[in-house]
């Protein structure tokens, strides 16, 4: 007798093996599946093989077999490497937290993430994979990590990886963000702070500065008016001349980053433009005695 037939069922589907009188195997060129296997039991396809001779006698053999079950395990990779989204901090960001929560997607739509394979690196440090929360979502997980030392004020770069179950690297996402815990510096160098003037007319200036969220912003509001913007010169300088009402003044300097953090000054200023009033005049003895002493009382108002 002779064979008739050798199929293969691979993923529920039968193919037909031809006769190769060269290599004296029978044989077949099939398509793989579209998908990895490393999401199958065991992480392959099972193949079964039927050999049918011309009397209609047919022999099986499957991954169940203790001599071929091995070579009938068919192990199917993905190219496609996962994807990796950072959702915190964002691009060109100026925070005040110096221990920022940083979070990140990672997906992988058929093998699936290899969790071990995720990792952060932070500026040029090593590359963290441990302390990292990972929280399963379709197609991969969500991560969150708090770096455990405070990060200096300036700018910092955090640096993303990650790798599918079949072993292709995500292409490394990066962003770059700003620490900025201190508030700026703001010095009035006028008016001085409680000054008692008859001018109406006063000058505000000063110098103000923050070394890691320059520009700043700066506003100046007079007693319960409205904050007006100040522009500040590249130098940090800034000057504004308000119109004193008579009385107690309340003048409030605001310097403002861009981080959100602020400074604030105030300063006091009276305005008093009424001249004393003399109501009263005495002499006392009027008239005096020659090289003796006298006393001048005179009544002030103002």
């Amino acid at each position: 007798m002779s064979v008739k037939t050798v199929q293969a069922v691979v993923n529920g589907q039968t193919y037909t093996l031809t006769y190769n009188a060269t290599s004296k195997k029978y044989e077949a060129t099939i398509t793989a599946p579209s998908k990895s296997s490393y999401t199958k039991e065991g992480h392959y396809y099972p193949v079964t093989i039927k050999a049918t001779d011309d009397a209609g006698n047919t022999t099986t053999k499957d991954t169940s077999d203790s001599t071929l079950g091995e070579s009938l395990k068919l192990k199917v990779k993905e190219r496609m490497a996962p994807t990796i989204i950072i959702t915190y901090p964002t691009a060109s960001a100026t925070i005040i937290n110096n221990k920022p929560a940083i979070t990140w997607k990672v997906t992988d739509d058929d093998s699936g993430v290899n969790q071990n394979t995720i990792g952060v690196t932070i500026d040029s440090g090593s590359k963290v994979t441990s302390g990292i929360t990972k929280t399963a979502i379709t197609g991969g997980y969500e991560c969150t990590y708090t770096p455990t030392t405070a990060l200096a004020d300036g700018s910092h770069t955090i640096k993303i990886d990650a790798s599918d179950n079949d072993g292709n690297a995500a292409t490394q996402k990066s962003v770059t963000f700003k620490i900025d815990t201190v508030p700026p510096t703001l010095s009035v160098s006028s008016p001085v702070d409680n000054l008692v003037t008859n001018q109406a007319s006063c000058t505000v200036a000063g110098t103000t500065n923050d070394i890691t969220s320059s520009p700043v912003t700066l506003t100046i509001k007079l007693n319960s008016g409205t904050a007006e913007a100040v522009t500040v010169a590249d130098n940090g300088a800034f000057t504004k001349t308000l119109t004193l009402i008579n009385g107690k003044n309340t003048i409030t300097i605001v310097a403002t980053d861009s981080a959100g953090k602020s400074t604030t000054v105030t300063r006091t200023v009276t305005l008093d433009t009424g001249a004393p009033v003399i109501s009263s005049v005495t002499i006392t003895p009027n008239p005096v005695d020659c090289g003796a002493t006298y006393v001048i009382a005179v009544e002030v108002t103002d």
